[in-house]
């Protein structure tokens, strides 16, 4: 999931034409963070992960996911 985290939040960020700089700035977060966040870190804070994503109309949430379970 982390993976598809990080291309959504830098693939925003290039359509709005920002920078890491700008666009941490905007966010409120610090430029290693968005950094770590764009190349999928597994480990994030998640309100500092929530604090980018507003920027672009979104929050992060429970998403299902397919598992197999041996009863």
């Amino acid at each position: 999931m982390s993976s598809e985290l990080a291309k959504f939040v830098k693939n925003r960020r290039k359509l709005l034409n920002l920078t890491q700089p700008e666009l941490a700035d905007r966010a409120g977060v610090g430029l290693r963070f968005l950094r770590e966040l764009e190349q999928g870190k597994k480990t994030l804070r998640l309100d500092k992960v929530n604090q980018v994503l507003a920027l672009f109309g979104h929050k992060a949430g429970p998403v299902p996911i397919k598992r197999h379970i041996n009863e």
